[in-house]
């Protein structure tokens, strides 16, 4: 993998980005400052067999080559770790991720939803169709979501009517939403999170075409959809970067929510990179939440802003399915990050590793979280960063071009 440099006055695209936002780097008084905590995870995929074990799920009926019943991928969990006493708690599937949450405390939540909360039959023939009932979506509320970012290659797995499902439930439940809507300005629009006594938290949401994301599902005037990138250009960066500007006050953080690239590999594309830079340099964007991978990859500090180019699934219902063991794809992670309200520069990152077992999420094992660790420090390795073990189950993030990055106490 090729390396781009640095560079203090960084070159993007060809071309000397201008900073449109002056940045304070993170100094040693940066932990004086008020500091702002958020949670971000990968993919929350409650559909299929997730939301047959829950209350009140959907028809389980499919439409796959080869499994015509959800049941059948409970029932496949159930064969590789034990019985699921049906139905569980709302609850349930957050398991020690709701222990977590309780012990760091965030100021929001954030989550890549990739489930259509639906009981429309009106499916794509795409192959995989993910759909959770509005009834059992109290799942979310259980863990006190904030916000699910919905531009991704899923959501409108059961057609625009799934999607408009999906929004009139997250609504009734009082979790924003960002990345889809019922109109192009909708769907561009971001999710607006204040945080009392510390101002506003704003998160856009993009699904690129690199994700599958298929294009047709890109949200126009007057016609529901998503907020699709076709590609990671320029003028794509300028135009993301001028609409973030425009929404933006003063004292807010921004977080760029992105679905991008292959579901397996830890490959990281060089216009990914840029991409993500050009978001920090020229709009001030404090996160880039990069999502789509099965697995968790690389993670970069940036000018003290974060990078995680890919957050990996967080729950899924893929226990007793084979083949691509080796990513490891029922390990999940928590991504804790600490933000100075008054920079907009993270100054704190913990990661906490669990595990999907039984539809449910549990503590990593001591060698499942030195895997994780070892991991993820090989490949943010390739952008000056280092991956390190802090107290049993706990990660933080050390960058030679940011020291002062601390784990969260």
């Amino acid at each position: 993998m090729q390396k781009l440099p640095h560079p203090t006055s960084c070159t993007i695209f060809g071309r000397a980005s201008a900073s449109r936002l002056s940045r304070s780097p993170l100094t040693a008084s940066a932990h004086q400052r008020p500091t702002l905590r958020l949670f971000l995870c990968g993919d929350v995929m409650l559909g299929r067999g997730i939301d047959q074990i829950l209350p009140q799920p959907c028809d389980p009926a499919l439409h796959e080559n080869y499994v015509q019943s959800a049941l059948e991928y409970a029932q496949l969990a159930e064969d590789a770790n034990g019985p699921i006493k049906r139905p569980v708690a709302p609850a349930y599937v957050w398991g020690a991720a709701l222990d977590e949450l309780k012990r760091v405390g965030p100021d929001a939540r954030i989550i890549n939803l990739e489930t259509s909360i639906t009981r429309s039959d009106d499916f794509e023939p795409k192959g995989i169709n993910y759909r959770m009932s509005p009834e059992n979506a109290v799942a979310l509320a259980a863990a006190h979501i904030d916000c699910c970012v919905l531009a991704n290659n899923h959501i409108l797995d059961w057609g625009r009517a799934g999607l408009l499902d999906t929004l009139t439930t997250l609504k009734r439940l009082r979790i924003k939403s960002a990345g889809a809507g019922r109109t192009l300005e909708e769907a561009r629009a971001a999710a607006t999170l204040p945080i009392s006594g510390k101002g506003r938290v704003l998160v856009f949401s993009f699904a690129a075409v690199t994700s599958g994301t298929p294009r047709n599902w890109a949200a126009a005037p007057g016609t529901a959809g998503v907020n699709l990138l076709s590609d990671l250009s320029a003028a794509t960066v300028d135009r993301t970067a001028d609409r973030i500007i425009r929404d933006r006050k003063p004292g807010d953080v921004i977080v760029v929510s992105i679905h991008w690239g292959p579901n397996w590999g830890y490959e990281v594309s060089d216009v990914q990179r840029r991409f993500a830079h050009a978001l920090i340099d020229d709009a001030g964007v404090s996160i880039v939440h990069g999502h789509s991978s099965h697995h968790a990859k690389a993670i970069e500090v940036y000018h003290n802003r974060l990078i995680l180019y890919g957050c990996g699934d967080f729950l899924n219902d893929y226990e007793g399915i084979h083949g691509h063991e080796d990513y490891r794809d029922d390990l999940a992670v928590m991504y804790f990050v600490d933000i100075s309200v008054s920079s907009g520069a993270v100054s704190g990152i913990e990661l906490v590793p669990l595990r999907i077992k039984q539809f449910q999420l549990v503590p990593a094992s001591a060698s499942d979280t030195e895997w994780i660790q070892q991991t993820l420090d090989r490949e943010s390795r390739h952008f000056a960063a280092s991956v390190i073990m802090t107290a049993p189950g706990r990660l933080t993030v050390s960058s030679t071009a940011t020291s002062e990055i601390d784990l969260i106490t």
